[in-house]
Order: structure tokens, then sequence, then C-alpha cells
């Protein structure tokens, strides 16, 4: 418990992010407000808790968690990073960075440039599907499902001319070491 009090507040002099909440002071708050001060879901506050992003809570007597201000600003943090795409991986690393406030941001920033990169390569996927789709739709000619040139398409991959279905999980890493791709 000793550990949990000490890592919350240092966290609470990292600036990792404010909430425009007013300020609790030494006030701390169940879960249920915590849940509702952030816009996350009680299971996935728990479920952060379990994973290492947010830390265990202290519990009253009743066993009921208690959260503050420091919780509150990283469990922000985390909600924004997720808003924006980043992965878990990604807010952890970025979360051990934020904890060291006098170090270089140029990690954080190569993180944010990775996430770019993956989010760029998604878009050019997005619309190659695109482009796959109004050409399979524009090649329909309306007829009988047997010469329906969208289920032609879906029957076939070979029929596809560009590199557009999904992977199981799309990023620059993969792309560089050769896996990913396609039709």
């Amino acid at each position: 418990m000793e550990r949990a009090a000490a890592e919350r507040a240092a966290r609470a002099t990292t600036g990792t992010g404010t909430t425009g909440n007013k300020n609790m002071g030494n006030k701390t708050m169940g879960i249920g407000a915590l849940a509702r001060r952030t816009g996350t879901k009680v299971q996935t506050i728990r479920y952060y808790e379990e994973i290492g992003l947010m830390p265990r809570p202290e519990r009253t007597a009743g066993g009921q968690r208690r959260y503050t201000k420091a919780d509150l600003d990283r469990l922000a943090f985390i909600r924004h990073a997720r808003e924006m795409g980043f992965s878990l991986e990604m807010i952890r690393e970025l979360l051990a960075l934020a904890d060291e406030p006098a170090r270089s941001c140029a990690a954080a920033d190569a993180i944010a440039r990775r996430h770019l990169e993956e989010v760029e390569l998604k878009i050019r996927r997005l619309e190659a599907l695109r482009r796959e789709l109004e050409r399979m739709i524009g090649e329909c000619r309306g007829g009988r499902i047997a010469e329906c040139r969208v289920i032609e398409v879906l029957a076939d991959h070979g029929e596809c001319l560009t590199r557009h279905h999904a992977e199981p999980e799309i990023t620059v890493e993969s792309r560089e070491a050769g896996r990913g791709a396609a039709c």
C-alpha cells in the first residue's frame, strides 16, 4: 500500500495531463465517480489496473477503491491517448516517459511519429478499399445474382485490383518486417 501511495504521489508531480476539473486537493473518489468524471467504463478502469496502466488504488476498510486527483489525471491521459488511436503498449511507454519530466521528449515524439505512420498506412488501405468497392459496384449491371459483379468479386480475391484486405493488425513494424498485405 505504501508503494502504491508513493507511486501516485510521484505521478501527481509529473504533469501527465489535466482534466479541466476542479482541484480535488486531498479528497478521494470511488470508482463510479472516477468513471463518470472521465467517461470511462468501470470495467475498463479495472482492466487498466490489471494490466498496470493504472496503479492499484488504495482501499477503504470496506474494500472500496479510492482514487486521487493523480489517478484522475492519469486516466484522462489514457482515455485521450486511446481516443487518438494509440495502442495500449504505446500508452504504457508514454506514461513511463511522462513519469520522468526531465527527460528529452525525443522518445515521445518517436512514438507519436510511429503512430502517425500507422494511421497513414490504414488510411491508404481504406482508400484502396473504397476504390475497390466503387469499382465493384460500378461494374455491377443490376441483373441476376448469377451474373452479379459484386458476388463475383467477393467470391474470388483474384478479381481485386488493389491490396485492400484487412489484416489482424497493421503496424509499421509488421510492414517493415515484410508481413502484411494482401489480396
